[in-house]
């Protein structure tokens, strides 16, 4: 037998170095000498472009998970591709921009710079705060002001795309009218301690007919017997050994996630106009409305206000008004990307600095972990190679680094190598005699497997399964006495009856819209209410309960009332901007099909390679 090949680590102590070369790549390099990494028609899609969308991407993803996220995890997001995808349209744009002679002139272009507040002096707009800005950033002023001009005649043209969408009014009030149609009902809670007699234990005959009845209760599913051999960069990492200066360097790199300013949580709430968000200002001064009140009556949820914690430049033209806020103050309107805006300031997060002495641990791992998945991959061919000699998954685990293992595969069966979605794919593919392959994980491991066996599903013996048979009996026979009781009480019941002379405790819900959630209701709950007429009584199985449900009232929506306007506003506003946006991605995938698109991918790579 071959003895079993030890793994060449030291060779991996280079690793470091290639990690902390790839770490400043770029710097002098990659955009000093490439700038585009593409063209679009006779459009340049420029290297600080892709960057400077990847940056916004991997930052909006930040503050969605509520801390700095890789670019590694973000690329696993498919972040990359997103960026690239974007500053492609965007381009096709301003190509299509080009063609149709559609440009603004210098005076434009002039009003445009005057309205960025970087660009400002004590007394407006200062061009020597211009020129050093441009200067820092390593863009010159005609540059800067082509991308404006481009930007500018891009927005012309998306305007014309969808100019005209008329509003759809009837869809709108339709909707309102369904959405906000209330209900009012009494119910009441019938359970195991209103039963007045005990429900009799299962004889045998009646556990054979449940079991007869139930096979799918008492089957095992199918399972698959499998080897498997698996190399994944936890089991090795401890082995990699990664150069002090590369944990250095990549710290560096990313100072921006461990040294970061003050900052605030803060909500955000856009209004369609600069009057109706000063009024709704003025309502929150004058005492007369809560900053939630407003909120509802958008027919939002704070959630969907939510902008997390943002620093002050991230606020534009709010930022030194919310920064200056006390803690829960509204204050606004201010202009916002999406139109003028009220902000609340819910809590200060205190400015973070962690040292390179603490953050290294961390670093020093995800560079191991990169070692590690670097070592893998390049074991991967020689592996193929054995599989394609004939070699079992025990030579495998006896020739290489992999190490062997079985399992008794079902599709509930996630330990160990079964938590991953690419061995659960694979083990319910895989076939007798199938030539082995190596397939990728997704944190960078691999895996081959085999199958030795398939045990179809299997109805376990009744004496096997005896105890569970007896407890889902009892609990269906309790359940169907609940519900006859309940059924038996029911008819009871009239528009004027209360619950209360018939031994239950009512409950009163007044003002219910289909979006209510009762606790301790079944999920149909509402859609079987809304299918009630006045004075119905009906009885809905709860699972271990039962309730009884009697419609009150229905009341339509009073569409004079200032929410149901603003519902009405709102989701007008919205189906109409979703029409919009229809039209809008519909031209644009004509645009992009019928423009000639031609990207380098080694630049991409290289440009993903310096964010690593």
């Amino acid at each position: 037998m071959a003895e079993k090949k030890k793994p060449r680590y030291g060779a991996w102590i280079i690793v470091g170095v290639i990690l902390l070369g790839l770490a400043g790549f770029g710097t002098g390099g990659l955009s000093g000498n490439i700038r585009n990494i593409g063209t679009v028609g006779d459009k340049d899609v420029t290297v600080v472009s892709y960057q400077r969308a990847l940056n916004e991407q991997i930052r909006a993803l930040s503050a969605q998970f509520g801390q700095q996220i890789s670019f590694q995890q973000a690329q696993a997001f498919g972040i990359d591709q997103v960026a690239l995808s974007q500053v492609v349209l965007l381009r096709t744009l301003d190509n299509e921009a080009s063609e149709l002679g559609i440009s603004v002139g210098d005076e434009r272009v002039f009003d445009r710079l005057q309205t960025i507040p970087s660009f400002q002096g004590a007394g407006g707009f200062n061009r020597e705060t211009y020129r050093l800005s441009l200067q820092q950033s390593g863009q010159t002023a005609a540059e800067f002001e082509n991308g404006i001009r481009e930007e500018t005649a891009r927005t012309l043209l998306q305007g014309a795309v969808v100019s005209g969408v008329p509003a759809p009014d009837a869809y709108a009030d339709a909707l309102v009218q369904f959405i906000s149609e209330t209900r009012s009902i009494t119910w009441a809670v019938v359970d195991a301690g209103d039963l007045t007699a005990p429900v009799p234990g299962a004889t045998e005959a009646a556990q054979q007919e449940y079991y007869d009845a139930n096979p799918a209760e008492f089957t095992l599913p199918e399972s698959r017997d499998i080897t498997y051999v698996w190399l994944t960069p936890n089991m090795i990492i401890d082995d990699m050994v990664v150069a002090d200066a590369a944990v250095e360097q990549l710290y560096n790199q990313r100072i921006a996630e461990f040294v970061q300013p003050e900052r605030r949580l803060v909500e955000r709430l856009v209004y369609l106009s600069q009057d109706r968000a000063a009024d709704a200002m003025a309502r929150v001064n004058a005492g007369e409305a809560t900053f939630e009140d407003l909120v509802a009556e958008r027919g939002l949820r704070l959630t969907d206000i939510d902008l997390g914690d943002v620093s002050q430049d991230d606020l534009g033209s709010a930022g030194e008004a919310v920064f200056a806020a006390e803690t829960g103050t509204v204050v606004g309107p201010f202009n916002s990307p999406l139109g003028p805006a009220l902000f609340r300031m819910n809590a200060v997060l205190a400015a973070q600095e962690i040292p390179l002495e603490e953050a290294a641990p961390r670093l020093r791992d995800e560079l191991a972990t990169d070692a590690a998945r670097e070592f893998i991959n390049s074991s991967a061919d020689p592996i193929i190679d054995l599989l394609a000699g004939g070699a079992t998954m025990a030579d495998l685990a006896e020739r290489t680094d992999m190490r062997l293992g079985t399992i008794n595969w079902t599709p509930d069966n996630t330990d160990g190598i079964a938590a991953y979605d690419a061995f659960r794919r694979e083990a319910a593919a895989v076939q007798d005699a199938q030539f082995p392959e190596v397939f990728d994980l997704a944190d960078g491991g691999i895996f081959a497997l085999s199958l030795d066996g398939i045990v179809p599903p299997t109805l376990q013996p009744i004496e096997d399964v005896r105890d569970a048979l007896a407890a889902a009996w009892q609990a269906q026979a309790q359940q169907d006495a609940i519900m006859a009781k309940a059924e038996e009480i029911s008819a009871d019941i009239l528009p004027l009856t209360g619950f209360d002379t018939l031994g239950l405790d009512p409950i009163v819900e007044e003002n219910l819209t289909r979006r209510t959630f009762l606790e301790g209701t079944p999920p149909s709950f509402n859609d079987q209410v809304f299918e009630m007429a006045v004075g119905d009584v009906r009885v809905l199985d709860a699972e271990n309960r039962a309730l009884i449900v009697r419609l009150d009232d229905i009341a339509a929506p009073d569409l004079s009332d200032e929410a149901v306007i603003a519902q009405r506003d709102a989701v007008a506003e919205n189906t109409r901007a979703g029409i919009a946006q229809d039209i809008f991605d519909a031209y644009a995938t004509e645009l992009q099909q019928r423009t000639e698109q031609r990207l380098n991918q080694q630049t991409i790579d290289a440009v993903n390679a310096q964010l690593q």
